[in-house]
């Protein structure tokens, strides 16, 4: 072989190893942004991925520098733009033959979508994933995939609450993770676990939940992890359940420090709302009021976070340096994902306001049904309800030892009462746990004598009867109307409407509406999904 023909072929083989170079170099870059700089400095990192992005040689590492985007958005807890720039890294990677990097996307949009509350888009994702990972080459990444979409597809099933299905597709998740020999695949192993651990528990087979909570211990190192959180929380349920107050304490400690330091609303929720019951279960209302405070503060950042991905989903990709690379087929792919979710916003509003008319009806007929057959209160067992004992009613009426019909003032005075009234029932003052006879009378600068009088004469109701219709109707506007309200506990519900015990609130609710509060909850969700 010439001289000349060997110089060649060793110039061929130094430009294949400096190519080789430059593409190992691009992705030890994304992994050490991804793993390590977006701890230490989140922002340094989105522009160490902008610069990827425009340093990215082929549509390959634009969809990588894509999904990295999105992945340190995600973690900077705003789904929004983490949602447009995996969208956008979907549209280029169908533009290209690699399935691997296709099923990247599809795992990335499928959780995303689950943890803004789009289940169904979410498993639109998982199935189109899971096809995609038949076609990987790599027999350990093709595992890996597979068992991070299966884990995504018991998601799905246990929030429409098919929990054997979603039992079978975690063992298919472990099946698949145990293929994987690598370290890495603990901490998903762990995730499925723990996953078994609340299905068990939802079905209270406590005995099998805290085996699958022990192996998920077992597995994670982190100590600061939100799974170990889910963990040690599960457990903390499990002896809650079983009256072990001394355990349980133990066990939500641990979760409440990992809770506090941790982005995940998701965590908080669960834990404020254990450590809630915790001090309810050991009698600290002081406590419990607090948790619950903290419970509700997390739900609604949950709920605002959502609804604020849902209301702003129509305008275009965030600001960004990277945004003018983006392509037209890009930015198609937002143009029909926010027309989608508007009309989700629109059919969500029009069904809502269906819903609040046809209860709303109902409970006026039921009122209404009250009123009209009201007997005398002067009368034992006058009214299906007054006689519940209510303690922040404890004022006595005084009409029972006179006429209802005997005139007591002039007609002026009666007519100016009833108006101050009607005032009233227009604000929430009826919601205070100060709330009595006496209390109403000096707000409307009045004696007890005369408004009670009013009250028996033109609301046919003593006073407490008048009080607790106000305030069951109050609540009853805010389960129709807003959908956070649904998921409180009945103590919040009764503690937001002035009630100062949970069986107090069921007793009053129940006399009101003939349901009881989480039947009644129940019946609003359920006529919700039909519709």
């Amino acid at each position: 072989m010439s001289k000349k023909l060997l110089k060649l072929v060793f110039l061929l083989m130094m430009a294949v190893s400096i190519s080789a170079q430059k593409i190992s170099r691009f992705d030890q870059i994304c992994e050490r942004t991804s793993t390590f700089d977006s701890y230490k400095d989140l922002s340094k990192a989105l522009k160490t991925a902008d610069s990827l992005y425009k340093s990215a040689q082929n549509p390959l590492d634009e969809v990588k520098s894509l999904l990295l985007t999105a992945q340190l958005y995600h973690k900077a807890g705003d789904l929004k733009k983490s949602l447009c720039f995996a969208e956008n890294a979907n549209s280029l990677v169908s533009q290209i033959n690699n399935p691997e990097w296709a099923a990247h996307v599809d795992v990335s949009l499928a959780r995303q979508y689950r943890q803004v509350g789009l289940y169904k888009r979410s498993k639109k994702y998982i199935l189109i994933g899971l096809d995609t990972v038949q076609r990987i080459v790599d027999i350990s990444k093709k595992n890996e995939l597979a068992g991070i979409l299966n884990q995504e597809m018991a998601y799905y099933e246990i929030e429409i609450g098919n929990y054997s299905q979603a039992v079978q597709y975690i063992k298919l998740s472990l099946q698949s993770f145990e293929k994987v020999k690598i370290k890495e695949e603990d901490k998903a192993k762990a995730a499925s676990y723990q996953l078994l651990g609340d299905i068990y528990f939802k079905l209270a087979d406590y005995t099998v939940s805290e085996n699958y909570y022990r192996k998920a211990e077992e597995l994670l190192k982190e100590k600061s992890s939100c799974t170990l959180g889910l963990v040690y929380n599960g457990l903390g349920g499990i002896r809650l359940k079983q009256k072990n107050w001394k355990d349980a304490d133990l066990y939500l400690d641990k979760a409440e420090r990992i809770a506090d330091t941790s982005r995940s609303l998701r965590l908080k929720k669960a834990v404020y709302s254990n450590i809630n019951d915790y001090y309810e279960g050991t009698g600290d209302n002081y406590k419990a009021s607090l948790y619950a405070g903290k419970y509700m503060k997390a739900y609604d950042g949950l709920t605002a976070r959502t609804r604020e991905f849902a209301e702003t989903a129509d305008n275009s990709l965030p600001s960004n340096e990277a945004n003018g690379f983006l392509s037209i087929a890009k930015n198609a792919a937002i143009i029909i994902l926010c027309a989608a979710l508007i009309g989700l916003i629109i059919s969500f509003r029009l069904k809502q306001k269906k819903q609040h008319s046809k209860f709303k009806n109902i409970i006026r007929t039921k009122v209404h049904e009250q009123d009209s057959h009201q007997k005398p209160l002067n009368t034992p067992g006058d009214n299906e309800f007054s006689n519940i004992s209510v303690e922040e009613m404890d004022d006595k009426d005084d009409e029972s030892n006179r006429k209802r019909n005997e005139p007591i003032m002039t007609s002026e005075t009666e007519t100016k009462l009833l108006e101050l009234l009607e005032e009233f029932e227009k604000g929430i003052l009826y919601n205070s746990k100060n709330m009595s006879l006496p209390f109403l009378a000096g707000e409307l600068n009045t004696n007890t004598k005369y408004l009670s009088y009013v009250i028996n004469q033109h609301k046919n109701a003593d006073f407490k009867t008048y009080i607790n219709r106000l305030r069951i109707t109050y609540i009853v506007d805010k389960l129709i109307n807003d959908e956070k309200y649904r998921q409180y506990k009945i103590s919040i519900l009764a503690d937001e409407c002035g009630f100062s015990s949970h069986s107090k609130f069921a007793s009053v609710f129940k006399a009101v509406t003939d349901f009881s509060p989480s039947a009644y909850i129940k019946h609003i969700s359920s006529d919700n999904q039909r519709d």
